[in-house]
């Protein structure tokens, strides 16, 4: 079996850039894509904030770049999905499927994916009014009335943010109570611009071709549903990181992202081991940052190989 120096676990901006970088430093990295290549900006139609495309970008093409660029380096692409790892000593495993694949170095980029609500006129209207990221799109619903879903500190952030914007937000939240910080919770309650609907839940999304028009709710104490328009939907429930067949190999926190003990290191708590992007970031979550991140690693993985004389 042929060792790697590297093997890059995850695409997205961190997986990408981090291939960019390694490829560039002769590493030849192999990086492991997954079945849904891209991360979250594959879902994301339009990306504006991203250096060096004033006119805006959409997602997928902008991954399409990020992938180009590491191949034209050199780097080994594997489709699948990484199923499980072992990271124990100087040569780390990484397994897909009944492959197994090893490296002297590996760096952990599986980002995060978005909690969400789970109805099925969600997923039809993502991009087209329905959102999980206010820094990423809320200048596009400029005098708008908006909707948050959410009663936690994202929620709170995401819509005192979107009052730069629109005309007014109401966050929509299940309890009667918010689990948001104290201070977070007085923010968004002395912002003029937000309102708050209590013990409601979303049961569908409305809207048309042209996109969201509104949303149908339901008082979760009276059972009662009422229409309330609006022109975008922010789901702000929470981010899951892509972790779970990490558990046991390497350091996670209480909501399961990755413990980087060696900021502003991109290091593990395994030697060997770095990791970049969402899966270790629980406060950015942007294109750029993990972009950023991604070349730490890479450099950081650099660096341990030559301390080992590779």
């Amino acid at each position: 079996m042929a060792q790697e120096n590297l093997i890059i676990v995850g695409s997205g901006p961190a997986g990408y850039t981090a291939a960019i970088y390694a490829s560039r430093a002769n590493l030849r990295p192999l990086l492991i894509e997954g079945y849904q290549s891209g991360g979250l900006l594959m879902l994301t139609s339009d990306v504006e904030n991203f250096p060096g495309f004033p006119e805006g970008i959409e997602g997928p093409e902008l991954m399409s770049h990020f992938r180009k660029q590491a191949e034209r380096f050199g780097t080994s692409f594997i489709q699948k999905d990484a199923t499980k790892v072992d990271l124990k000593g100087d040569v780390k495993k990484v397994f897909v499927g009944n492959e197994v694949y090893e490296a002297r170095t590996v760096i952990l980029s599986t980002g995060a994916a978005t909690k969400w609500m789970g109805i099925e006129s969600e997923s039809k209207f993502l991009g087209k009014g329905v959102s999980s990221c206010a820094t990423c799109d809320g200048a596009f619903f400029r005098d708008a009335e908006l909707v948050v879903v959410g009663g936690g500190d994202s929620a709170m952030e995401e819509a005192n943010f979107l009052t730069r914007f629109a005309k007014h937000v109401t966050i929509v939240h299940r309890r009667d109570t918010l689990r948001a910080s104290k201070i977070m919770q007085d923010r968004a309650k002395n912002n003029p611009k937000i309102s708050f609907i209590w013990d409601t839940g979303v049961d569908e999304v409305l809207g048309n071709e042209s996109g969201v028009t509104g949303v149908r709710l339901q008082n979760l104490k009276t059972k009662e549903t009422s229409e309330f328009k609006c022109e975008g939907v922010f789901v702000a429930i929470g981010h899951e990181p892509n972790t779970g067949f990490l558990k046991g190999h390497v350091d996670l926190d209480e909501k399961g992202y990755i413990v980087l003990p060696h900021r502003p290191t991109t290091r593990t708590n395994v030697p060997g081991v770095f990791a970049a992007g969402d899966v270790q970031d629980v406060i950015y979550r942007q294109a750029v940052t993990a972009a950023a991140s991604g070349c730490q690693a890479a450099i950081d993985a650099e660096r341990y190989l030559e301390t080992l004389g590779h």
